[in-house]
C-alpha cells in the first residue's frame, strides 16, 4: 500500500485507507485531495470518457467545508473529505442524473437516493456522475447515449458494463472509489476487466431507494475500489436497513471491514471452497479464455496454500441462468421504463400542439431510448403478454428457484456439510475491443455468464483481481450465502494480500499510463 508523504506524493494513487490516514493527521487537506482528482479528471477524462457530469466548484466547496469542520475540532466520520464518484443511475439532489439516456437529459432530481444521502452524511465529496450503459443495460458501456467509456489498461478496449464509467474512473485514478450497480454483473464484470475489487451485496442489504430501476428484483448498488478493504469501507457506509425501500432487509450488516482485515492476515484454515464446475470447469470451457482459466486456477491453488479446503461443486441449473435472466430482467424493465412517457419529466418530443398524448409518448420514446433499451423492452413486453406469460416469464422464475436451490445445496442446506463459499471466473474473457460485439447481442450477453447465478439468487458475490492475461486484468469471483457478505471480503482480502506479497506490488501498479496506453 502506498504511504502518504510530503506534497510530492500523487494523491490520486493512494488507496482510501491511506487517504484517511493522511487527512486525519493533517498531512493533506480535503481540498488538496479533491483538487488532485479534479486535475486528473481534467487531464485524462477526454480520453477515458468516465464521467457524464463533474462540478469542480461544488466538489471543492464541499471539501473546504470538511476542512473547516476539522480545523474547528468538529466530530467527523472516518470518510469525511474522501472523494467519491456515483454511477449516473443514483438519483442525486440538484445534480444531473440521466441513467445514460437521452430521455432523462438535463433532469435534476429534487431528492437524494439513500446511497447518495448516506455518503453525503458521511462527509464524502462528490466528484461527479459516471458514464454507464443506458438504464444499466449492457456489458461494455458502449450503450451510453452520450459516449463510450474506454478501459485505462487499453484505450481501444471496453471497461465492462454497465458500470464502466465507475470502473474506468477508479482504475484510471480519476476517483479513489465509486458506486456501481449490479443487476446481472454490472459491478463485478467491469471490476474484473479493469483490475478492481467490485462487490454485489446481498439483495436487500443496500437500499434501492432512489436508484433508477432497471429490474427491481435484481438491482443492487455496491462498491468499486482498488483494494478489498476500501470496498468494505464503502459498503459499510451505504449498507443497512432503509424503511423507504420495501425490499430492504431489517438486519444489521455483518462486520465487513473486520472481515477484510482478518482475511488480509492470510489464514483461511478450515474454510471450505467450492469451485463451480459449470462456470469454466471441465466440459464447460467453451467461450472462456485460456488465460482467464489459467489465472483463476492459480488463484484457487493459492487459496489452498492459505489453508482452505478446495473441491469441485456442481450446480447444474447455472447453465440456465443466462436464458432465465434475459426473460426476467427485460420483463421487469418493460414495466419500470413505462414511466418515461414524455409527460411528467425528462425529454418531450412532438409537443407543438399538433400531436395527441399517445403520439407525444411514442415520439419521445422513439427518440429518447437507444437500440438496446428498445430491444429489451420489446423482449420483456412479449414475455409478459397474454398467452406467453407462463411460458416465458413464469418458466424463467421457476429456473430462478432451481438456481437458488443449487446454491443452498452447495452450502449444505439443512444438513450442513457443504462449502462456505463458491468461486469461479468473474468474466469468461478479458476486455474485448470496442465495437467487437455491438452487432452481436448474444456475444455481449455472454459476458455475464458467471455473474448471473448470484444475481438471480440474490446472494453476495465479489470480484477480486487474480492476475493478467494478454496484458489485461482477470477477476476471480467469490460467492457466499445470503447475508454472509463478510465471507466474500475475508476470502478476497486473503487472496489479494497473498498475490500482492508474491508480486511485490499491487496489480494496478502495472497499469500503463494514459499516454502509453
Amino acid at each position: 500500500m502506498s504511504t502518504p508523504g510530503a506534497m510530492s506524493t500523487d494523491l490520486t494513487t493512494l488507496d482510501v485507507a491511506a487517504l484517511q490516514s493522511a487527512l486525519s493527521t493533517g498531512e493533506v487537506s480535503a481540498v488538496e485531495v479533491t483538487r488532485a482528482h479534479l486535475d486528473r479528471i481534467a487531464a485524462d477524462d477526454a480520453r477515458l470518457g468516465a464521467y457524464l457530469h463533474v462540478d469542480p466548484d461544488a466538489a471543492l466547496a464541499a471539501a473546504a467545508e470538511v476542512d473547516r469542520a476539522r480545523a474547528a475540532g468538529g466530530e467527523l466520520g472516518p470518510l469525511a473529505g474522501i472523494p467519491v464518484a456515483l454511477k449516473d443511475v443514483v438519483v442525486t439532489e440538484g445534480v444531473p442524473t440521466t441513467s445514460g439516456s437521452k430521455i432523462l437529459e438535463g433532469w435534476r432530481p429534487p431528492y437524494d437516493a439513500t446511497v447518495a444521502g448516506r455518503l453525503k452524511a458521511a462527509g464524502t465529496v462528490l466528484l461527479g456522475k459516471t458514464n454507464m450503459d443506458e438504464f444499466a443495460m449492457g456489458s461494455s458501456t458502449e450503450n451510453s447515449a452520450y459516449r463510450p467509456t474506454r478501459n485505462p489498461w487499453d484505450l481501444d478496449r471496453i471497461p465492462g458494463g454497465s458500470s464502466g464509467g465507475s470502473s474506468a474512473a477508479v482504475a484510471g485514478h480519476l476517483a479513489p472509489w465509486a458506486i456501481g450497480t449490479d443487476t446481472g454483473g454490472s459491478i463485478r464484470q467491469p471490476a474484473a476487466v479493469t483490475g478492481l475489487v467490485g462487490h454485489k451485496p446481498t439483495y436487500g442489504s443496500v437500499s434501492r431507494y432512489g436508484l433508477i430501476a432497471f429490474s427491481s428484483s435484481l438491482d443492487q448498488a455496491g462498491p468499486m475500489a482498488r483494494t478489498v478493504l476500501d470496498a468494505a469501507l464503502l459498503h459499510e457506509a451505504i449498507g443497512g436497513h432503509d424503511p423507504r425501500d420495501s425490499t430492504s432487509i431489517d438486519a444489521p450488516l455483518p462486520g465487513l471491514v473486520a472481515a477484510a482485515r482478518q482475511g488480509a492476515r492470510g489464514d483461511l484454515s478450515g474454510l471450505k471452497v467450492g469451485v463451480v464446475t459449470e462456470l469454466g470447469g471441465d466440459g464447460h470451457q467453451e467461450g472462456y479464455g485460456a488465460g482467464v482459466l489459467e489465472r483463476v486456477a492459480a488463484a484457487v491453488a493459492l487459496l489452498t496454500e492459505l489453508g482452505a479446503e478446495v473441491r469441485p461443486v456442481s450446480c447444474p441449473s447455472f447453465d440456465l441462468a443466462l436464458a432465465a435472466y434475459y426473460l426476467i430482467a427485460p420483463s421487469e424493465a418493460s414495466s419500470n421504463l413505462a414511466r418515461f412517457d414524455g409527460v411528467r419529466f425528462g425529454l418531450r418530443v412532438g409537443d407543438d400542439g399538433s400531436a395527441d398524448l399517445d403520439e407525444v409518448m411514442a415520439l419521445t420514446r422513439e427518440q429518447g431510448f437507444g437500440p438496446e433499451v428498445k430491444r429489451r423492452i420489446i423482449l420483456g413486453t412479449y414475455a409478459l403478454s397474454s398467452g406467453y406469460y407462463e411460458a416465458y416469464y413464469g418458466q424463467a422464475q421457476k429456473v430462478r428457484t432451481l438456481i437458488t436451490r443449487d446454491f443452498t445445496a452447495a452450502y449444505g442446506g439443512a444438513d450442513g456439510g457443504g462449502v462456505d463459499v463458491l468461486v469461479s471466473p468473474t468474466s469468461p474473457t478479458v476486455a474485448w475491443p470496442i465495437g467487437a460485439r455491438v452487432d452481436d447481442p448474444i456475444a455481449m450477453y455472454a459476458a455475464d455468464l458467471c455473474t448471473l447465478p448470484a444475481s438471480l439468487a440474490g446472494v453476495p458475490a465479489i470480484s477480486v483481481p487474480c492476475g493478467l492475461s494478454e496484458g489485461l486484468p482477470v477477476g476471480l469471483q467469490v460467492m457466499a450465502p445470503a447475508l454472509a457478505d463478510d465471507r466474500c471480503y475475508r476470502v478476497a482480502a486473503a487472496l489479494e494480500a497473498a498475490q500482492d506479497a508474491a508480486r511485490g506490488h499491487r496489480l494496478l501498479d502495472e497499469l500503463p499510463t494514459p499516454a502509453a496506453a
